[in-house]
């Protein structure tokens, strides 16, 4: 236990750093600017690395963020609903998000740390799941909102009452199922399950018992199977993902039913401590960091930032789109506090492996033109056959670089990440051991060589649970 006491304090260290220096005006000038571009403080923040409540702060004491009296507000979003507008154009008039669009029309309120459902489930991510029993909604409100259908494949107040009126007609168990849209074994069950032993079957009776026996409380599988939970302990510390852990038990246990566990499984652990089985200080083994899960938001596009000729991606040959011929490539960069430092990144597209870029001092055209032609100029020729980029300034020589390296380079639509997906997961990857807001500086090629190492001994789902290291000495011994 001490050693993944240290380790989870090494990494605690990797990804915890704090920049504590003041921002100068000229970098309040250039978020500003940023800013009146695109409109968003997230996204402005973002692009220049900045921390997001630092900016709303800059933004609230210039005057510019909106009231809370001038946001709209959930009754405005139900009026419109009501004239007949649709969940997404009424969303798109009061520019709101549409996950918040989608929580307002189905009675979702956000807590601190979850959601409170229309049905009294609440969701906390630091305790987990349970029901409210106190209410401070009207009773009207509240027994609207209990009748509405929770979902197809469960039985409603509507279809219960019909069960109870055609049971007192006398009709069969098939002919109630055809009425009600359900199995006739689906009524049986019903009716054994939820009638009262003396006044028989009564619809709002039988759904409160329905009600009262969908929680399923028992002993987490993670922590009712040590051997598993250790197994899990051990390859998070790899930083290994909840997936890759999962595929990978039934290779090493092939005969054993105990070590087996779904993904969401261990994520559930993670995330919710009143389900977990795994301490809290292991979360800081996922890649991500993250204590509760996030949705993935759009930003705006950007504009090229270069004038040079340039291939665009919609050239590309079929062979490369189809991943078919090994030996192309996709490339970005991650940078470092306020963008001052930055790491350029390669992975191929067949094998996924990954090779890292070490860029001393800055990381300007001439710099990363320099570091591509020295890094992909120790690959053999069969393997430098194309590399995909984003419209970043830094590839502004890519002309030198391909006639230097006799690569092609296609250039992605402007903010179309998609594009270069597998790149975009590498870099993903790469975060949890170059968090942002760190100085990128600091890493020598040395280190460089050495989160690459580990990255490529990782097993992954698109290689049939292969390492990319393994795919490639495979393709290095075939050719």
């Amino acid at each position: 236990m001490s050693s993944l006491t240290n380790e989870l304090d090494r990494v605690g260290d990797l990804e915890l750093p704090r920049n504590r220096q003041r921002c100068s005006p000229e970098v309040k000038q250039e978020f500003f600017d940023l800013f009146t571009d695109l409109g968003s403080v997230t996204e402005a923040a973002k692009s220049l690395g900045l921390d997001r409540n630092t900016c709303y702060a800059w933004v609230r004491r210039a005057g510019l963020a909106k009231k809370r009296s001038e946001q709209p507000s959930r009754e405005d979003f139900l009026q419109l609903r009501s004239t007949g507008l649709l969940r997404h154009e009424a969303a798109a008039q009061l520019g709101i998000h549409a996950t918040t669009a989608q929580e307002w029309d189905t009675g979702i309120r956000r807590t601190q740390y979850g959601r409170i459902y229309a049905d009294g489930r609440v969701i906390d991510y630091k305790k987990g799941v349970s029901f409210q029993t106190k209410t401070s909604v009207p009773a009207a409100t509240t027994m609207q909102r209990l009748e509405q259908p929770i979902d197809g494949r469960y039985l409603c107040i509507a279809d219960r009452e019909m069960i109870r009126d055609m049971l007192r007609e006398g009709a069969s168990l098939r002919t109630i199922g055809a009425a009600v849209g359900k199995n006739a074994s689906t009524i049986s069950r019903e009716i054994k399950r939820n009638s009262d032993p003396v006044e028989g079957y009564m619809p709002y009776g039988a759904h409160r018992s329905a009600v009262a026996r969908r929680p399923r409380p028992k002993t987490p599988r993670i922590q009712a199977i040590p051997r598993l939970k250790a197994y899990i302990q051990d390859a998070l510390r790899q930083r290994w993902s909840p997936e890759q852990i999962s595929h990978k038990l039934v290779q090493d246990f092939p005969d054993d039913q105990d070590m087996r566990v779904c993904h969401e499984t261990i994520y559930q652990a993670l995330y919710f401590q009143a389900r977990g089985g795994l301490k809290r200080e292991v979360q800081h083994a996922l890649r991500s960091g993250r204590t509760r899960r996030k949705t993935h938001k759009t930003g705006q596009e950007r504009t090229p930032r270069f004038r040079d000729g340039m291939i665009n991606i919609s050239e590309r040959p079929a062979e490369i789109e189809d991943r078919a011929v090994p030996g192309h490539w996709e490339g970005d960069l991650i940078t470092g506090t306020l963008n001052q430092s930055a790491i350029a990144t390669l992975v191929e597209r067949s094998t996924r492996y990954v090779m890292l870029v070490h860029l001393p001092g800055d990381h300007g055209a001439e710099t990363v033109r320099d570091g591509l032609i020295k890094t992909m100029g120790t690959l053999p020729a069969h393997l430098r056959g194309s590399l995909t980029w984003d419209q970043g300034v830094e590839m502004a020589r890519h002309k030198a670089f391909s006639i230097a390296t006799d690569i092609d380079v296609y250039f992605c639509d402007p903010h179309s990440p998609w594009q270069r997906g597998t790149n975009e997961n590498t870099n993903g990857l790469l975060r949890q051991y170059f968090p942002k807001g760190t100085d990128l500086s600091v890493y020598s090629p040395e280190d460089l060589e050495h989160v690459a190492q580990e990255l490529n001994g990782r097993p992954r789902k698109t290689l049939d649970w292969n390492t990319p290291a393994e795919r490639l000495r495979d393709l290095l011994l075939t050719t």
